[in-house]
């Protein structure tokens, strides 16, 4: 599937054992020259889990009932959470739901850097 920076997947996202997965949405992060050239795509997961997002500067809130959040295609109060990056073929992705508005990219790109320690 062809897919874009900042497009919101359903991705069969495996475990972190390696062992099975389940189907979850996450956020294409990688870069588009990348994503026209090569099979694989970097992706960060999404989670109903909000709890840490105001202490960690690793995750951004995505509402979709605001404005910013609106275009998501998520149903539920949602964190996209930077820490938890996957390399995935594109065969795993099931379809794109949605798309991540440019406000909520330039925060992930904040999120990014402080996960993976660079300014």
């Amino acid at each position: 599937m062809n897919v874009s920076r900042g497009d919101i997947v359903l991705v069969a996202f495996p475990f972190s054992s390696g062992r099975g997965g389940k189907l979850r949405p996450a956020v294409v992060v990688q870069a588009d020259a990348l994503n026209a050239r090569v099979t694989n795509t970097v992706i960060a997961g999404i989670t109903t889990t909000t709890k840490r997002v105001a202490r960690a500067a690793t995750q951004v809130l995505v509402d979709p009932t605001a404005g910013e959040g609106a275009a998501s295609g998520l149903l539920h109060i949602s964190a996209i959470t930077c820490e938890n990056l996957y390399t995935v073929e594109s065969a795993q992705i099931t379809r794109k739901i949605g798309v991540a508005s440019a406000s909520i990219m330039l925060q992930v790109n904040e999120a990014l850097k402080a996960a993976l320690g660079v300014s």
